[in-house]
């Protein structure tokens, strides 16, 4: 599975961005989808996730009621819609794939990541 983030990119506090992360193949249904972010001198952190069918989310504390998570299974991409952006958000997101049947909020459950998109925001 190949992946590739984008929609990253300078925005100031308050502000929104839509990342968007597509994925290569036939089976993106059959996986769980995991935003992280790692900011510089940072372990990369847990954002948010969602279930193979897209009815079950589940959000970082960090960023619940600012971001949402999405996905379209018919064009194989995945979603982080983010609202009011706080200069503490800034870092390379990330996208993953995981295989396990859960939601998964530890890298390691990942199988596969994408190069990542930076996002910075201004204060």
């Amino acid at each position: 599975v190949q992946l590739q983030a984008s929609g990253g990119g300078l925005v100031q506090a308050g502000g929104s961005l839509r990342l968007s992360c597509a994925a290569s193949g036939r089976t993106f249904s059959s996986y769980v989808m995991g935003w992280f972010r790692q900011a510089p001198g940072k372990d990369r952190e847990f954002v948010a996730v969602i279930s193979r069918s897209g009815g079950t989310t589940f959000y970082a504390d960090s960023v619940k009621g600012r971001f949402s998570i999405s996905r379209d299974n018919a064009k194989n991409t995945v979603y982080l819609q983010m609202n009011s952006l706080k200069p503490e958000d800034t870092a390379v997101y990330y996208c993953a794939v995981s295989r396990i049947q859960a939601m998964a909020v530890v890298p390691s459950q990942y199988d596969y990541w994408g190069h990542g998109t930076l996002v910075t925001v201004s204060s």
